[in-house]
């Protein structure tokens, strides 16, 4: 049987065939989506987490312990050079 050029197909996808729907049932095409920086990023978004950022490794380095810190170097120049360094 031929299909009916008066169908449109309709999509799999859950969230866009309710998206098909509602864009039927109005009569207009639902708004296009938040826009985003040339990064995909949203700009909102990135300055709440950049608000965070400053503050969060200042905030940490003063609970750190001398010998923590110690612990955290060493472990660090491990990985960069791949020796134990506990004897320098």
């Amino acid at each position: 049987m031929p299909e009916r050029p008066s169908k449109k197909k309709r999509p799999r996808d859950a969230n866009q065939l309710a998206a098909s729907i509602v864009e039927d049932v109005t009569g207009e095409p639902l708004s296009p989506p938040e826009t985003h920086d040339t990064d995909g990023k949203i700009p909102a978004a990135v300055a709440l987490g950049r608000l965070d950022g400053l503050k969060g490794g200042k905030a940490r380095a003063k609970k750190l312990t001398p010998e923590r810190r110690k612990d955290i170097a060493r472990k660090a120049a491990q990985a960069r050079c791949g020796t134990d360094r506990s004897t320098v």
